[in-house]
Parts: structure tokens; C-alpha cells; sequence
């Protein structure tokens, strides 16, 4: 699984997490809460969403600060 095609999906979430986003500006580098307006809530839809659509299990409350961690997170539980 590439880091192009988990971005791909993770943009996907992020959509139906916020249909307003502009998912196209999404990069590596952005970050969750201060970039994408994710809050608690919104962060924890994400890792359900997460879960359910790359058939991984997260071990306790994620603690991302950007999109390459999510995604460098998901090649790992997918390798």
C-alpha cells in the first residue's frame, strides 16, 4: 500500500468528516487540528473511519499531529 493511495483515502474521510474541506490542499504536512479544524470528536469519527476502511486496530487513543503520521501509522499496521 503506497503513501499516495493511503492519502488518497485518508482525503475520502476527511471529506465525509467535513464535506466543506478542501481536501485537494491535504498534503504530508498538514495538520490535523490546526490546518484541517479537527477537534476531539471529529478526531476520534476519523480513527473510526480509519479503522474500518484500511481493516486496522488502534491501540489506545491516537495521537497524531499531521496527515504523514496517520499515514506513516497505517503502512505500518498494513505492512
Amino acid at each position: 500500500m503506497t503513501q499516495e493511495y493511503i492519502l488518497n483515502e485518508l482525503k475520502t474521510i476527511f471529506k465525509q468528516i467535513n464535506p466543506n474541506l478542501d481536501v485537494d490542499a491535504v498534503t504530508l504536512d498538514t495538520r490535523l487540528v490546526e490546518d484541517l479544524g479537527l477537534d476531539s470528536l471529529t478526531i476520534l469519527l476519523m480513527s473510526f473511519a480509519i479503522e474500518k476502511n484500511f481493516e486496522i486496530k488502534f491501540s489506545g487513543a491516537p495521537k497524531f499531529a499531521a496527515v504523514g503520521e496517520v499515514v506513516e501509522y497505517i503502512e505500518i499496521l498494513t505492512a
